[in-house]
């Protein structure tokens, strides 16, 4: 069953936007708000850019540029995580049954 979706006001730049979501988004969409918010009022601040259209353009480009950096440092996927711990515990399942050990560790 789908939920209802929420009508969500967020500020950004002295400006309401009503933005719909459901209700496990609204603390991420709160908090991608008040990102953008910050990103572009220091992009107003430094007084080169003029106009809300081209201060939330150049916010976006920023965010973009940082969140493209972001995938291309990260080491592996999530898939590759969860395939590489499925090989480890496969691992110790094996060698911890081929020696038994008691409670502290020891050899049986």
């Amino acid at each position: 069953m789908s939920q209802e979706s929420l009508q969500v006001t967020v500020r950004i730049l002295d400006k309401e936007y009503r933005v719909g979501c459901q209700p496990h988004e609204e603390e991420g969409l709160r908090d991608s708000a008040s990102l953008l918010d910050e990103r572009m009022r220091a992009i107003r601040q430094t007084g080169r850019v003029i106009g809300t259209d081209r201060i939330a353009v150049i916010a976006a480009l920023n965010l973009a540029h940082e969140l493209i950096q972001a995938r291309k440092t990260r080491p592996v996927t999530d898939a590759e995580s969860s395939r590489r711990l499925a090989a480890l515990q496969r691992q110790l399942g094996e060698a911890l049954a081929k020696e038994p050990l008691d409670a502290s560790g020891e050899k049986v």
